[in-house]
C-alpha cells in the first residue's frame, strides 16, 4: 500500500471520526491516563471500524475521553495517543516529535559530543503507544507495534525531518516484523527518507558500527547505556565476562575501563562478526575472547574459570503471559549458572527485559536462584532502563527492563 493511499486513509477517517462507548464504570483507567483501552470495556463499537482507524472513545454518558488507534482481535482494543479533543494531523505529530525531542535535550542528548545515539520515542513513556523511533547519529528508525501507527508512519517520518532538518539524512521503517502477522504480511519495510544503512555511533565516547537493517531490534540496544557505564566502576583490572553479548556492548566499555581479560558468549556468530568490528573501533590494552556458543551450555563448563565480574542479559524469555512461568524457570537457572562463575568478591550484574516478568518476580527469582547457587549474596543497586526510555507515571507497564548488581561472597 503505498504512502498517498495511506494519508488518503487518515484523511476519510478524520472526515468521518468514528466513536467507540465504554460501559458505565470503565472510564475510570482512562480518567487516570491510562493509554489502554481494554475491549472487555468497551459497550458498542462502530459499524464499518477498520484496523489503524482513528476513533474517539467516549464514557457511557457520551463524554469525550481520547482518540486513539483501533485495534480487533487482542485483549487491547484501543491505544490512546491524545486525551485532547485534536485533530490527529500533520500538526499532532510534529507536537509529539518536538516534545520528546524537548525531553531529551534536557538529557543532554540531542547536542552531546560524547553520545550521539538516543531513542527519541518510547512507546507509552512518550505518549504514544505501539511507536518506537531510535536515533543513531544522522539516521532515525522508526518502528511500530501497531497496524495504527503504522498507517500514521508518512506522518511520523515527516514529523522527524520538520524538528531534526539536515541532522537526520535516513529515516529506515522497520516494522514488518513487530506489527500483526496478517498485516505485517502486507507492508515492507523501507526508507522514507535517504538510504543510508550503516553507521558509527558514539555512546559516552565509545564507538560501536550500527546496521538498521540487519541490527537486532533497531539496530541497537540503547536502553543499556547507564549500566554500561556503571560496569566500568566495576572492570579496572579485572577478568570479566558478557553472556549473551551481541554486539560487544558491556564488552567494550569494560575493556576501555581497564579489565585485563574480557570474554564475551553469544549464540549468534552474525553478532560475535559485527562485535570484532566494533573492538577494532576502540582502542584498549586489555585481552577479549569471543565465544559463539549457547550461554547455558558454557555456563555450565566447570572446566571454565571463575571471573570477577559477570554480566547476564538475555533477551526476553516470555513475551506474553501464559510463557511467564517457563520464563521465571530459566531465569532462576541461568542466575544459579551465572553465580558459580563469580569470584568470591566478585559481582553479577543480572536483568530481564520480560515485560510479563514483574520487578519483585524477578527480585524473587535471583533469591531462588541465589540460594540454588549456595551463595551469600549483597543487593548493591537496582538497575532499569536509560531515562530516554521512560516510563509514563500512569502506566507502569512501561518498566520493562529489570536488573540487579549483585556481591556475591
Amino acid at each position: 500500500m503505498s504512502y498517498l493511499i495511506l494519508i488518503l486513509h487518515q484523511i476519510l477517517v478524520i472526515m468521518s471520526m468514528l466513536t467507540i462507548k465504554l460501559k458505565k464504570g470503565k472510564e475510570i483507567s482512562l480518567l487516570r491516563k491510562h493509554p489502554w483501552v481494554f475491549s472487555g470495556a468497551i459497550s458498542s463499537i462502530p459499524k464499518g471500524i477498520s484496523d489503524g482507524d482513528i476513533i474517539n472513545v467516549v464514557a457511557f454518558n457520551d463524554d469525550f475521553l481520547g482518540k486513539g488507534h483501533y485495534q480487533g482481535g487482542g485483549s487491547i482494543a484501543v491505544r490512546i495517543i491524545t486525551f485532547e479533543e485534536k485533530d490527529i494531523d500533520q500538526k499532532f505529530w510534529d507536537g509529539i516529535i518536538q516534545n520528546a525531542k524537548k525531553y531529551r535535550e534536557s538529557l543532554d542528548l540531542t547536542t552531546s559530543t560524547a553520545t550521539n545515539t538516543y531513542r527519541l520515542i518510547h512507546g507509552e513513556g512518550d505518549g504514544i503507544p505501539g511507536l518506537i523511533i531510535d536515533i543513531y547519529n544522522d539516521i532515525a528508525v522508526i518502528q511500530c507495534h501497531s497496524i495504527g501507527v503504522h498507517k500514521d508512519s508518512p506522518a511520523i517520518s515527516n514529523a522527524i525531518s520538520n524538528n531534526y532538518g539536515s541532522k537526520i539524512i535516513a529515516i529506515y521503517i522497520r516494522s514488518k516484523d513487530t506489527l500483526p502477522d496478517q498485516y505485517g504480511s502486507t507492508v515492507d519495510d523501507g526508507y522514507t527518507l535517504g538510504d543510508k544503512e550503516e553507521t558509527v555511533v558514539i555512546e559516552n565516547g565509545v564507538k560501536f558500527k550500527i546496521n538498521v537493517i540487519t541490527g537486532q531490534k533497531t539496530g541497537f540496544f540503547l536502553d543499556q547505556r547507564e549500566n554500561r557505564l556503571l560496569l566500568q566502576a566495576f572492570s579496572k583490572n579485572k577478568s570479566v565476562l558478557n553472556c549473551f553479548c551481541y554486539t560487544g556492548g558491556f564488552s567494550i566499555y569494560a575493556l576501555l575501563a581497564g579489565a585485563h581479560v574480557v570474554d564475551s558468549v553469544d549464540i549468534s556468530q552474525k553478532a560475535m562478526d559485527l562485535l570484532e568490528e566494533n573492538l577494532l573501533l576502540n582502542r584498549f590494552e586489555g585481552t577479549h575472547q569471543s565465544y559463539c556458543a549457547n550461554v547455558m551450555h558454557f555456563l555450565g563448563d566447570d572446566s571454565l574459570p571463575l571471573y570477577d565480574v559477570v554480566i547476564v542479559d538475555p533477551p526476553a524469555f516470555a513475551k506474553s503471559i501464559h510463557k511467564r512461568h517457563n520464563a521465571v524457570q530459566a531465569y532462576k537457572r541461568l542466575n544459579a549458572l551465572a553465580f558459580k562463575k563469580v569470584k568470591s568478591g566478585g559481582y553479577l550484574f543480572t536483568f530481564s527485559c520480560s515485560q510479563v516478568v514483574g520487578t519483585q518476580l524477578f527480585y524473587d527469582t535471583i533469591v531462588a536462584a541465589g540460594m540454588d547457587a549456595g551463595k551469600s549474596v549483597r543487593v548493591v543497586k537496582s538497575l532499569s532502563q536509560g531515562p530516554d526510555h521512560p516510563v509514563n507515571l500512569f502506566h507502569p507497564e512501561g518498566h520493562y527492563l529489570k536488573g540487579l548488581l549483585l556481591y556475591v561472597e
